[in-house]
């Protein structure tokens, strides 16, 4: 029969950025972000790993940076990687992401680049011992026990300084604690089409003694155009109880 042709809702597509791409100022929401091979793996036996993903994943990366108030990584990745943190590969926003370095033994060098007044963002170190601030930095005391920065003071003490966005970038370690902690929503986990076979793993979770126990989250695929693909993976939160 002929007539006018049917038309059909399609299914809005999510978006790569997940739920920071409704966020706004003031919204508390946690992303966590790792790049990894198929076999899951961040680095080389040696410790390389430049570069696992392509340059997709690094645009990724900074529209990441730009969507949040405050970048986080531990300490190791600073001393391995000397990173810079800034937003560069996309357009930044007019107040730049602020920089917090979680360095609870005060092993950080005064010449990091991520500790550079190049953006006018703020630099923040997070210690458990009372030690000279690097030049720029505010330095916030947080106890520790076993020599770790309990993750939930962490994220309370960056609110209290307006800092409610938040990227955890790195590392795998880094990553791993905020998640057996319950705190991460959004796990962008970017994957190259590659095998290693040996090398640094990434997540390192508490063991779970059943599948059915394992960590099952709501996941959107999105393929990039040079071969990685990106999963976006809601979390849920853990309740004050611990469930």
């Amino acid at each position: 029969m002929d007539g006018p042709p049917l038309l059909i809702d399609a299914a809005p597509v999510p978006s790569p950025l997940g739920r920071l791409a409704t966020s706004r100022p003031g919204d508390h929401i946690i992303v966590g972000q790792l790049g990894q091979t198929l076999d899951g793996r961040i680095a080389t036996v040696s410790g390389d790993s430049k570069w696992i993903n392509g340059s997709d994943a690094l645009d990724h990366l900074h529209r990441l940076r730009a969507a949040v108030d405050a970048v986080v990584v531990g300490v190791g990745t600073v001393l391995a990687d000397d990173p810079m943190l800034t937003v560069r590969r996309v357009p930044c926003p007019v107040v730049p992401p602020a920089r917090v370095v979680i360095d609870p033994r005060g092993r950080l060098g005064a010449d990091c680049r991520c500790l550079s007044p190049c953006d006018g963002a703020r630099c923040l170190v997070i210690r458990c011992v009372d030690a000279p601030a690097p030049p720029g930095a505010e330095v916030v005391l947080l106890p520790a026990s076993s020599g770790q920065i309990d993750p939930a003071a962490l994220v309370a003490a960056l609110a209290a300084r307006g800092l409610t966005r938040l990227l955890i970038e790195g590392g795998a370690t880094t990553l791993s604690h905020f998640m057996d902690a319950g705190l991460v929503d959004d796990l962008h986990l970017l994957v190259a089409p590659m095998l290693l076979g040996s090398g640094k793993p990434g997540l390192t979770l508490s063991p779970v003694a059943r599948v059915a126990d394992a960590l099952r989250p709501v996941t959107t695929l999105h393929p990039f155009a040079d071969g990685d693909v990106l999963f976006v993976c809601a979390l849920p939160r853990r309740t004050a109880e611990g469930s």
